[in-house]
């Protein structure tokens, strides 16, 4: 048992913990849950009022039981029924053929494994549960509840990139194993920040910042997630994404005249001093008050071969810190 799990279960906080709380805890929908309880009873024994769901270490372990079997590939009415023979409860009927998941009406998924996200918080390890099933639903829940509950900076820190860390590492030692995950969590996390990037218009007298991969560059998520940073500021950003080439990157920046360009590399293989040369020596406007913009490096790739005065901030935060002044000038 996980050691975030097997604290709660031992010390569960006064009245149990909320459907919520549990779903973040175990990368579970809450709709989903709640189908658990209707369906088979895989639920809360008690309600507060009688209504209000209320989960106990015992109702959490239990649920724990449910979700290894239904991780593993058992049908979650058969699975019901195994988890509540340990238990005292009456277990669900007999399961027709083609029995459905409950919740997203998707079928358990045959999950590998659980993911070595290691030390991190709680909503980090829901997250790679969900993502080891290809819960599609759990993950779009999840993720946005933690950049609702944390703000886009500290999720994308604590929570995202711990388990795409964690993805990448699985099945950079699994073979071809884990790869559909890393694809699923990657799509739901760059639709998750594009959701946070368009609440908000961007202000008018600000400067454009321009952001790309390298062309060798295949890598976007950090990127993305420095848009959605900038949109969420009101601040105005392009975002180019993978592998724009050098022409269309020299075309970009002279039509959209920005204050600010932003290169990214993931490996020393993509990064490019010669590149940058080239980025910085473009001018845009009229004869006599041409501009130039600032260019930042971005990514591990640009490590040990940083281009004379170039910055190339640490992280996300100082990459937004840079930007906002450099966009207000």
């Amino acid at each position: 048992m996980d050691e975030a799990v097997s604290t709660l279960t031992e010390r569960p906080a006064v009245g149990g913990l909320t459907t919520g709380a549990v779903a973040r805890l175990l990368g579970v929908a809450p709709t989903t849950l709640r189908s658990w309880d209707r369906r088979y009873g895989i639920g809360p024994a008690s309600r507060e009022g009688g209504r209000h769901r209320r989960w106990t270490s015992a109702d959490i372990r239990l649920l724990e039981c449910m979700c290894g079997l239904t991780n593993a590939g058992m049908p979650p009415a058969e699975a019901a029924r195994a988890a509540l023979a340990t238990t005292s409860r009456p277990a669900p009927p007999a399961a027709g053929p083609g029995e459905r998941a409950g919740g997203a009406g998707e079928r358990a998924s045959r999950a590998p494994g659980a993911l070595p996200v290691g030390r991190v918080r709680r909503e980090c390890r829901g997250l790679a549960r969900a993502a080891v099933r290809l819960d599609a639903q759990a993950m779009d829940e999840l993720l946005t509840a933690a950049i609702e509950r944390y703000g886009l900076l500290a999720a994308w820190d604590s929570v995202i990139m711990p388990t795409l860390h964690a993805v990448g590492r699985k099945w950079e030692t699994a073979g071809e194993r884990y790869i559909e995950v890393e694809h699923l969590l990657s799509w739901h996390v760059s639709s998750a920040l594009r959701r946070a990037a368009s609440q908000r218009a961007p202000r008018s007298g600000a400067g454009v910042s321009l952001l790309a991969c390298t062309p060798e560059e295949s890598h976007t998520l950090a990127l993305e997630a420095l848009a959605a940073a900038l949109a969420q500021q009101g601040l105005p950003v392009r975002m180019f994404g993978a592998a724009l080439p050098v022409e269309a990157m020299e075309e970009a920046v002279r039509r959209t005249g920005p204050a600010a360009v932003v290169l990214w590399a993931q490996s020393r293989a993509t990064a490019s001093r010669a590149l940058v040369a080239r980025v910085e020596s473009i001018e845009w406007g009229v004869r006599g008050a041409r501009r130039r913009p600032a260019v930042l490096v971005a990514g591990p790739g640009w490590a040990g071969q940083l281009p004379p005065g170039v910055r190339h901030p640490s992280g996300l935060a100082e990459a937004l810190e840079a930007l906002a002044v450099i966009s207000r000038r």
